[in-house]
Formats: structure tokens, sequence, C-alpha cells
């Protein structure tokens, strides 16, 4: 107790050096433990995240319609000018910050699960390309953290490589959510922005899409290796159609992160999900976490499982302008094979048995 009360008092009279040294004396317990609080500060950096992804764009539109109704009307409209200006931009390229991408709250996100890069084969400079990302999961835990992000050190394992992350365009027509999303690299999910990037941004870019999109979310769950592909080929047309190469990516443990209801098909939750779906473009999932102070409670936080994604093998793409309906099935039965390769071969390493199988739907 006189130690604490000497220290008080030394804080309370110095400066600098003098205050350090009264902190440095009071006792190890006074102090949380280190561990817990990088786990504390993990933690708020998963959930601001998640919160931000769903609830940052809905509460800037409602505050920027607030305040044309008070006297701050003209910040409001100023904004919403500079918004309608700015319109296009998601499709042109975004407005990439890689201040934003190297913050620190990215590495602490990284450590919550945590999110592992895995790299299989060299990338060239000289070539576009499309990732396409395996499972969806709920939130795409491992594609933002490595395409939306540096803190996985994509630049440093790829040089020369500038990934773009393509996600719902929706969410470009929300105030400041679009802007954040921008800053990290990420693009609207259409032909304009993807257009845009493999043919007039010159070479070096890799636009990373989530092939399963919402449908695959809804079949995510625990041990579930399930993916969306058999009649997923429009991205296969594209790459013919710009001459990039595709490029395979599974993520080990992207479907762990919650745990969700999976309504049988043909039931009635079923078909108010696939109508919702198709309403608000993304899939209204019933899931669950852990709570924010205790594993044992419910939330929205995700459970702290290992998420690996492994980036495979290019697949050289020749540029067809108007591919037929054959060489589609041709590529796209490459690209199937390709990625059944790559999971059977890193499976057993990153926490499968031998005999579990990929279904590809």
């Amino acid at each position: 107790m006189k130690t604490i009360l000497a220290a008080y008092s030394g804080v309370l009279k110095g400066t600098g050096s003098s205050v350090l040294s009264a902190l440095q004396d009071l006792p190890s317990p006074f102090w949380p433990c280190k561990s817990k609080m990088e786990k504390h500060l993990q933690c708020i950096s998963v959930l601001q995240w998640v919160i931000s992804f769903l609830a940052l764009g809905v509460a800037a539109t409602i505050l920027l319609i607030y305040m044309f109704c008070t006297d701050c009307w003209l910040i409001a409209a100023m904004y919403t000018a500079w918004l309608i200006l700015d319109w296009n931009t998601p499709k042109q390229g975004g407005r990439r910050s890689s201040w934003v991408r190297n913050w620190t709250v990215w590495t602490y996100f990284r450590d919550y699960f945590p999110v592992r890069l895995i790299k299989t084969h060299n990338l060239l400079p000289s070539r576009n390309y499309i990732f396409g990302y395996h499972p969806h999961g709920i939130f795409c835990f491992g594609a933002f953290c490595n395409f939306g992000t540096e803190a996985t050190g994509f630049s440093k394992k790829f040089p020369g490589i500038k990934p773009s992350l393509a996600t719902l365009a929706g969410n470009f027509r929300l105030p400041v959510l679009r802007d954040y999303l921008m800053s990290g690299g990420i693009c609207p999910v259409n032909r304009n922005s993807i257009d845009y990037l493999l043919t007039c941004n010159g070479t070096g870019n890799a636009v990373v899409i989530v092939i399963g999109g919402a449908a695959e979310s809804l079949n995510c769950a625990p041990g579930m290796n399930s993916v969306t592909l058999k009649n997923r080929k429009g991205f296969v047309r594209l790459a013919l159609q710009k001459g990039s190469d595709l490029v395979p990516v599974y993520s080990f443990g992207e479907n762990d992160a919650y745990k969700q209801v999976i309504f049988e098909e043909g039931s009635w939750c079923r078909l108010m999900q696939r109508r919702l779906q198709k309403i608000i473009g993304f899939a209204p999932c019933v899931f669950h976490g852990c709570g924010l102070f205790s594993g044992d409670t419910w939330g929205i936080v995700p459970y702290c499982k290992p998420i690996y994604t492994v980036v495979g093998e290019p697949i050289t793409v020749p540029k067809v302008e108007e591919p037929t309906p054959d060489v589609v099935d041709q590529y796209h039965a490459m690209y199937v094979k390709s990625l059944q390769c790559l999971f059977d071969k890193y499976k057993t390493r990153f926490g499968l048995k031998e005999s579990d199988l990929l279904q590809i739907q």
C-alpha cells in the first residue's frame, strides 16, 4: 500500500521521466495482464469491423438526413454534393490508402483468429489475375484480412501485385462506409468496376471475387467444406475476355468463425432467406458467435478459430473476346480441378482429416 501511495505521489509531483519511474514502481498486480489486454484489443478490433460492416453505412445515412434538419445542414449539403461528384470513383479503381491498409488495428484483427496467408507460387507483375475465393463464410474474415489490409503481408509475399477485394455494390451507395471500404482497396463486384481494374489500370492487378456469394453463406457452418461453384461460370468468361489468369484460393477455417442455423431446402424459413437475398443483395443468415466478455455466451464476436488462406497456382488464360460456351466450360473444369487439388494437398496440414472431402455444389 505504501508503494502505491509513494508512486501516486510521484505521479502528482513529477513529469516526464519522474512520472514513468513512479509508474514503474507500482506492483505488477496493479496492471491488467498483458496477454489479457492484447486479447481485449484483438476482440475490439474484430468487433469494430463487424459493426462497421453491418451498421456504419445505415447510421451515417440517418445522421446525414438528420443534419439537414439542424443548423449543420450546410455541412450535410456540402457532403452530399461531394458524394454525387464522387459517385463513380468506386467503379474506377477506388481510392486506396496504404496508410489505412497498414493500421496497427489490423494486426490485432489478424492475431485474434489468427489469420495466415500461405503462398504456393509466384505471381508475375506483368499479368492481371482473378482470384476465386472460397468459401464465403459469414463475413469473409480471411478475404478481408489478407486482401483488404496488409496485416498478413500480401505485398511482401506477392511483390508488384495489387489486390482488390470485390464486395456488394450496394455498400458503395452508403455514405462514410463507401470511403472506409475504398481505403482498403475494396471495390464493387460489378462488371464496370472489374473491367476498369483489368483493362484500364495497367498490369499487376488481382481482383478477388468470392465466387459462392450470398448463396454460399447460407450453407456455411463449422466443419463444412462446401463451395457453390458448379454453375458459377461468369468469372471464367470474364477472365477469358480480359486475358487474366485464374487463381484458386481456399481459406481453411473460414466457416468456423460462427455457428449458423441452417434451414432445410424448401422450408418456409429458407424460402424467406432466398427471397430477402434477391431483394437486399445479401443473405440474412441466422448465426451467432461468442459474447464480448465471455466465450460461453452468445454474441456477434466470432470464435477464435484459425483461418489459413492458401493462394494456389495460377491458371494461364488466353485472351478470347467472344469465348464460346465450350471454351468457358473447358477453363471452368480446369479451375474446379485446380481448386480440388489445392484443397486435397493442404487439408491435413490445416486441421482436416484425409477422409474430409470438398463438396462442390
